[in-house]
């Protein structure tokens, strides 16, 4: 999948004076990632990659375990954001690339990224480079959005034109063996798949524009949507008998080691 890093910048800092108050789903997938890792007695440096507003940073600093956490994101608004919410106490504030990491060789026992990987040009780099920030015996936990994700909208917008109109996901078994070129070993990887309502199509584009995560693909249509064009993608939209829709997603939850 190729992503228009300029517009994916630029998506999620215009979005994020709203994501808190939108991202319900996103907290409830961060929450459940929190309370699916084993914590380690022995860590003590944690990296939260693609921190947004830093939900997950600001739980971890809670549990009052004296972690030194560095918080890192692309979007430069959503981490000033965080630091204004969560403060500098035990957590350092990093903006940058998880393709092109600033940061040294087995530098953290652990990294979580909650529903952020998704946004990776370069996924397999991605991997890499957190193999290599981690120390050896370090644990990756993170979320991200499978193959499967909003594929009603998918299907949708496939009736009106061959653009790329919804970002591409990955499958378990794609994840499963690009974790497993990188270096990482015991992976284990959870499944499961979530249903939001909404009362109606636009409900939805509001939401996704609110969030930030709308449309940064390359291969995404560059001129304006005709309001004919909207229609058509609505009206082919599957509807509940209630006249209201439902958006699926594929919420994949993976635990991976670096042994050596």
């Amino acid at each position: 999948m190729l992503l228009d890093k300029t517009q994916l910048k630029q998506s999620f800092s215009a979005a994020s004076s709203a994501y808190d108050a939108l991202a319900v789903l996103q907290r409830e997938v961060g929450l459940r990632l929190l309370q699916s890792a084993e914590m380690k007695s022995g860590y003590r440096r944690i990296m939260d990659l693609g921190c947004g507003t830093g939900f997950i940073s600001a739980n971890l600093n809670n549990e009052n375990r004296h972690y030194q956490i560095t918080a890192l994101d692309i979007a430069y608004s959503m981490l000033s954001l965080a630091r204004r919410q969560n403060g500098l106490k035990n957590i350092h504030y990093i903006c940058g690339d998880a393709e092109n990491l600033p940061l040294l060789d087995d530098r953290f026992d652990a990294v979580f990224s909650n529903v952020a990987l998704q946004w990776c040009q370069d996924l397999p780099q991605a991997l890499s480079e957190l193999y290599r920030v981690l120390s050896p015996g370090g644990d990756l936990f993170f979320s991200t959005f499978g193959l499967g994700t909003l594929s009603e909208l998918k299907s949708a917008w496939s009736e009106v034109d061959d653009y790329t109109h919804v970002n591409d996901f990955v499958s378990t078994e794609q994840l499963a063996d690009l974790l497993s070129v990188a270096g990482f070993e015991n992976i284990d990887i959870r499944v499961e798949d979530k249903i939001s309502h909404y009362d109606s199509v636009m409900e939805l584009m509001k939401e996704l524009k609110g969030i930030g995560a709308h449309n940064v693909t390359v291969g995404r249509k560059k001129r304006l949507t005709t309001r004919g064009q909207l229609q058509k993608m609505i009206q082919a939209y599957p509807k509940r008998a209630d006249g209201g829709i439902v958006a699926s997603y594929r919420v994949i939850y993976v635990n991976a080691v670096k042994l050596l």
